[in-house]
Formats: structure tokens, C-alpha cells, sequence
């Protein structure tokens, strides 16, 4: 890496934290205005592929046709793990509050440590081990008591299934994540973005048809909400992270979201009124510190 691109990383990455974390504050605002979440999920990658579709098909055209076949199939299983992502945050946001959702899926640097001695022939490190034990035993204190009443109903509330729901969707930007970097090794960033975003946007406009819904009949508001989401968290957000992971370990590009919980939280308290429970903080300390173990070993 040029000393360039290295000085010039932490704003760029600074910047993709500060995009990322609008992300649930918009979603939110997009489902108060009636959108499904799957709706949300589709338009959200469909908006982003419109927006980069110009620069991709006149730039770039002739590295996309040179593409191999096992370039391209890579690209869709890294879209396919990106729609599983954003179609099961989006709606774990329907079910728990957002300080909680992001907790949980932000837990991706963990999982991304936890895969590499089978993925990239890495063995964990006792850090990389005492960051799970304590990521988990954090997302145990939230899963519990993160809803209100007795534990039987902490345990088959909403708020269980919506943190379950964003566990899920840490599980898949992993693979996206993992996916990514080897691509990235010899794809261009715009070319990438645009094969993945697209093939997350199709999977995604077939799940929500499946669902039975539709993007049509919304609000105009709620349609700028989820322009704005394809915008800046996805168009700014997740093209910056693509972009270092031409530079950077995918565990260390997933360590950098470690800043979305506090930015989301930070947003949702001012914004949705939205006061995370001493519980829910607790958890989540020991959760951002788990990972953060986790990632450093890496």
C-alpha cells in the first residue's frame, strides 16, 4: 500500500463510519412511513445500483466484459450474502430497539476472526478466544434483558427474535465481507460494487415479490428516506469499506463498523428518543470490547 492510500485511510474509513450509522435512523423513519422492511431491503440496493449504474457502464465497461466466469459467480454469492444481511437487519429493527440491532450486528469482525482458520488457514490467537467468550456473554446480557417482563417472556419476545434477526445479518456480512476481499485483489472497486449491489438487488426485489409486497404506493417522503439510505450508507458507506479491502484484512475492515453502534445509538437517542436501558450499555460494552479483541488479533 502507497503512503498515499495509507495516509488518506483513516478519513476515508471515518467517513464510512459516520454514512453507515445513518443507516438505522433511516430505515426507521422508512417503516414509519409504511414500508416493509423487505421493501426497504431491495429499494435500498436497486437505488444504489441506479446511482453507480452510469459510471460502471461507460467507464468501466470494458473490465466488466473481461470478467471471468468465476469472477462473476463470486460477485453474486458476495450479493446474495449482502441481501440475506440487509433483509434480516432491516427487519430485526422492526422488533428491537436500534441500539441493540446494531450491537448485534456489528458482531461481524468476530465472526470473520472466527472463520479464518478454515477460510484463510489462520489459527485464532487466546485474544482472538477471550474476545468471543466475552462478545458473547455481552449479547447474552442484551438478549435477555434487552426486553421488558418476566424472563419467559424476555426469551420468545420481539425483541429476542430482533436481535436474533441481526445476528443473522452479522453472520452474512461476513461472507460478504470474506468474499470481498479476495475479489477486491484484482477487481476494481466500481466494478465490484456494481456486480454485488446489483445481485443483492435482484435477490431482493424476488423475495419482496415472493413476499407479497410492493414498492410501489408509498409516501413521497418514504421514498426519499430510502433514496438517502442507498445513498449515503450504502453508496459512501459500504463503497469506502469495498475499497479498503483492496488495502486492508477483511477482519480489519470489519473492526472500523466497531463505530456504528456508538454512532447509531448516538443518533437514535436524539433523534427517535430512543434511551438505551443500563442493561442494554452493559452488554454492549462488553460486546464492542469482545470484538475488538478479536479483531486486533487478526
Amino acid at each position: 500500500m502507497d503512503s498515499r492510500s495509507r495516509s488518506f485511510l483513516p478519513a476515508a474509513l471515518s467517513a464510512a463510519i459516520l454514512a453507515v450509522s445513518t443507516a438505522s435512523i433511516f430505515i426507521r423513519f422508512a417503516q414509519n412511513g409504511g414500508a416493509s422492511s423487505l421493501t426497504i431491503a431491495a429499494l435500498r440496493l436497486t437505488f444504489a445500483v441506479l446511482l453507480i449504474a452510469p459510471l460502471a457502464l461507460t467507464r468501466h465497461w470494458i473490465e466488466l466484459k473481461r470478467l471471468s466466469q468465476a469472477e462473476i459467480l463470486l460477485a453474486v454469492f458476495s450479493g446474495a450474502f449482502l441481501a440475506v444481511h440487509f433483509a434480516a437487519w432491516i427487519t430485526s429493527l422492526e422488533y428491537t430497539s436500534v441500539a441493540s440491532s446494531v450491537v448485534f450486528v456489528s458482531t461481524g469482525p468476530l465472526w470473520v476472526a472466527l472463520l479464518s482458520p478454515a477460510l484463510l488457514k489462520e489459527r485464532l490467537s487466546r485474544s482472538a478466544l477471550a474476545g468471543l467468550a466475552l462478545a458473547l456473554a455481552g449479547g447474552i446480557v442484551i438478549a435477555l434483558f434487552d426486553a421488558r417482563g418476566s424472563l419467559g417472556a424476555r426469551l420468545s419476545g420481539r425483541a429476542m427474535w430482533g436481535n436474533f434477526l441481526a445476528l443473522v445479518g452479522a453472520w452474512a456480512v461476513s461472507g460478504y465481507l470474506i468474499l470481498g476481499r479476495k475479489l477486491r485483489a484484482s477487481m476494481s472497486l466500481i466494478p465490484y460494487v456494481f456486480l454485488v449491489y446489483g445481485a443483492a438487488a435482484v435477490m431482493l426485489l424476488l423475495t419482496m415479490t415472493a413476499a407479497g409486497d410492493s414498492p410501489f404506493g408509498l409516501a413521497p417522503r418514504t421514498y426519499l428516506w430510502i433514496f438517502l439510505l442507498a445513498a449515503l450508507p450504502q453508496v459512501v458507506g459500504h463503497s469506502i469499506y469495498n475499497w479498503a479491502l483492496k488495502r486492508l484484512s477483511a477482519a480489519l475492515v470489519a473492526a472500523t463498523t466497531l463505530g456504528e453502534p456508538i454512532g447509531s445509538a448516538f443518533l437514535a437517542y436524539f433523534i427517535l428518543q430512543e434511551t438505551p436501558s443500563s442493561t442494554t450499555l452493559f452488554g454492549g460494552a462488553l460486546i464492542l470490547v469482545g470484538i475488538y479483541l478479536a479483531a486486533k488479533s487478526r
